[in-house]
């Protein structure tokens, strides 16, 4: 991912990652683009969602490198799944969960939630 430049020194840098820059990606290559960008700062929004697997093993690794001094985790937004949406029969009757879901994903201590519904998730987001 190239480096971004802000222009301002107090703002936020958002990180839109799309599903096809994740499609050929290992689990552990995601979570690290991922938690790499959250602990710099960034807010990283997914086009595409994490696999449940992945999700769990996203916290797992971010309580592993919690400090109180330099990092205090992430805090972790996505759209409820439909239970049909983007999800064929066979998908759902083998329970295969869709990854179709925007996903947002902060530094604890810089993003809030406020609002979230199937269709709308409403947060804040300060500065360091």
């Amino acid at each position: 991912m190239p480096e971004a430049t802000p222009t301002d020194p107090d703002g936020v840098q958002i990180d839109l990652i799309s599903g096809a820059r994740m499609e050929g990606m290992a689990s552990m290559e995601k979570i690290r683009l991922i938690l790499d960008g959250v602990r710099d700062g960034n807010i990283v929004i997914l086009e595409e969602g994490l696999s449940p697997d992945e999700e769990s093993k996203l916290i797992e690794v971010t309580m592993t490198e919690i400090s109180p001094d330099e990092f205090n985790g992430i805090e972790i937004e996505t759209y409820p799944r439909s239970e049909t949406a983007d999800r064929s029969f066979l998908d759902r009757l083998m329970g295969r969960e869709s990854t179709k879901k925007l996903t947002v994903i902060g530094p604890a201590n810089q993003i809030q939630t406020l609002h979230k519904d199937e269709n709308l998730i409403s947060a804040l987001v300060s500065r360091k």
